[in-house]
């Protein structure tokens, strides 16, 4: 870990995708625009910098049996970071990571509390698995703990069925979101297919996680309430061996997976095409390995988003819609520098030069 003086970064510094600056400095761990006097011990970092990239679904502290220790928490953080990802919000783990916010080397965390699941509809050990009557209560509870987020599971196969259903009345979805709302909290939800979104939309619903079931007659809803998606595209190639693992058993989920993964890309394009906001998630955590956020950027693009607008969705984009700052006038220092222009080619974001957290070049 380098020692906190001042930082010097030099070449082209993205503030924001039209706002291109020569240089910026560090000092004291924040951001100056203004050369500071008398410096000393001075250190340069040249290149393209960005704002700490942004994974908006993440589950630190989360893996593919539950919650896990602390000493692994570290290291999934850790991943993330060095990957350039130090804006994280965390979409819903059992596991209480309020520790991380003490350590300066690594990301910061927007919680979005434990997952709220209806019974032995979901993951084992990863959410609260309650019935309709008491969704608005763990949800106000979850806002309350929370950092302004709070992670339903919208929908997830019914065995019954032998298909993908939604989990929520639409009574009891409106009364929860209403509640957290209440709170100051925003709500979003795992969903995977088409029917569960129409009762969470009409209920206030403000983003929608993974969103494989976006018809185009949503769209224009979608759009002119602003709920968001985070595509998770990343997560949803993994469709096709999820179904060829379930279809024994459940052929008509396993098919419908694989429809869901075969208009992954036209689904996203046309989200961002009616107006929809899109950003950057990899739903690493549960069964896939952290600092996958220069896949899902190239995974946006191939969808059909220009590359400024799939990098504005891990950066100034992505901060913004969560509330936090980028680079700006005394502002922490939470960057990320590249050889090469991202904006040309947002392949670069797989090799950063220099990743800089809270002022240190770590």
């Amino acid at each position: 870990m380098g020692e906190r003086a001042v930082l010097h970064v030099t070449g082209r510094v993205l503030v924001g995708p039209e706002d291109v600056r020569d240089e910026l400095w560090v000092v004291d761990g924040r951001v100056t625009f203004d050369r500071p006097a008398l410096a000393r011990d001075v250190r340069t970092v040249a290149g393209w910098a960005l704002p700490g990239l942004v994974d908006a679904h993440c589950h630190v502290g989360l893996d593919a049996h539950g919650a896990v220790d602390e000493a692994t928490s570290e290291k999934q953080a850790v991943a993330d970071r060095d990957a350039g990802t130090l804006l994280i919000r965390d979409a819903g783990s059992p596991a209480d990571t309020r520790w991380i916010d003490d350590r300066e080397d690594l990301p910061r965390i927007v919680r979005a509390g434990r997952h709220i699941a209806r019974t032995r509809r979901y993951i084992r050990n990863y959410a609260h698995e309650i019935e309709p009557e008491l969704l608005a209560e763990y949800t106000a509870r979850e806002a309350r703990r929370g950092d302004g987020w709070v992670k339903l599971v919208g929908d997830w196969i019914d065995r019954d069925r032998g298909d993908l259903a939604p989990c929520w009345p639409r009574e009891a979805l409106e009364a929860a979101i209403a509640a957290a709302h209440a709170q100051g909290a925003r709500v979003t939800a795992h969903c995977f297919a088409e029917d569960s979104l129409p009762d969470l939309v009409a209920a206030g619903i403000d983003c929608v996680e993974h969103a494989t079931g976006l018809t185009e007659d949503l769209l224009p809803l979608f759009a002119a309430r602003g709920v968001a998606i985070v595509p998770t595209l990343v997560n949803i190639a993994t469709f096709p061996r999820l179904a060829a693992g379930g279809e024994g058993k459940f052929p008509a989920w396993a098919a419908h997976l694989r429809r869901l993964h075969e208009r992954r890309y036209a689904t996203v394009g046309a989200a961002y095409e009616a107006g929809v906001p899109v950003y950057v998630g990899t739903d690493a955590g549960g069964s896939l390995p952290h600092g996958l956020v220069a896949e899902e950027v190239a995974e946006l693009v191939r969808a059909g988003l220009p590359p400024a607008a799939a990098l504005s969705a891990a950066s100034w984009g992505a901060r913004a819609w969560l509330g936090r700052p980028g680079l700006e006038e005394g502002a922490p220092a939470d960057l990320v520098v590249y050889a090469e222009d991202p904006r040309a080619d947002v392949r670069v974001l797989a090799d950063p030069q220099a990743v800089v957290l809270r002022g240190r070049v770590v």
